[in-house]
């Protein structure tokens, strides 16, 4: 009787040895090897995990959703208007995620729980909800845009809004389906 690795090849069934293993063993352990190594650098570096966490962008994100934020979104170009981003508030983990609807110089205000930018009316059609905020009118810095959520039928009081300086914003939201990311803890 043999021993050794010899022995221990002909105790696996030919399918296991093709399936998990591959012809090839020192070729599957550098592709798993890559594999690791590139998934390390996208989701430490490229693509973060962001959890939402309220009711403050509902209907467009569900309460307890998983999605992704790309870094890279705003690398050669500045964010704009209706994107969804990641805005960094303290420390590496602490992130809020609102709609762009002011862009850097705009004057903004709510009359009759309407948005105006510039003095003129702004077509939200992810704003499914009835608003009935009310505000003057406030000017944006140059670097300055003005962030808040899709749900708007909520008081304001109790809406996180924001003004955050273009360094703030982390990046661009990538449409997750809940679906797919159910599974995550």
């Amino acid at each position: 009787m043999e021993k050794g690795p010899v022995a221990t090849r002909a105790c696996l069934p030919n399918w296991v040895r093709t399936i998990v293993i591959g012809r090839n063993p020192r070729l599957t352990f550098v592709r798993i090897l890559v594999l690791v190594v590139v998934s390390f650098v996208v989701f430490k570096f490229i693509l973060l995990p962001i959890r939402v966490k309220g009711p403050s962008m509902f209907p467009t994100y569900t309460d307890g959703g998983v999605n992704f934020v790309n870094r890279l979104a705003y690398l050669f170009s500045s964010p704009k208007r209706g994107d969804v981003v990641a805005i960094r508030l303290a420390g590496p983990s602490v992130m809020y995620m609102k709609r762009i609807v002011g862009l850097p110089g705009e004057t903004y205000a709510y009359r009759d729980g309407k948005l105006y930018i510039d003095d003129k009316p702004l077509d939200e059609p992810y704003v499914k909800l009835r608003c009935d905020w009310e505000t003057a009118p406030q000017k944006l810095g140059s670097d300055q845009y003005y962030v808040v959520g899709d749900n708007r039928s909520m008081p304001r009081e109790l809406h996180e809004e924001g003004t955050p300086h273009r360094t703030r914003i982390v990046g661009k939201i990538l449409l997750c389906k809940s679906w797919f990311v159910s599974w995550l803890p």
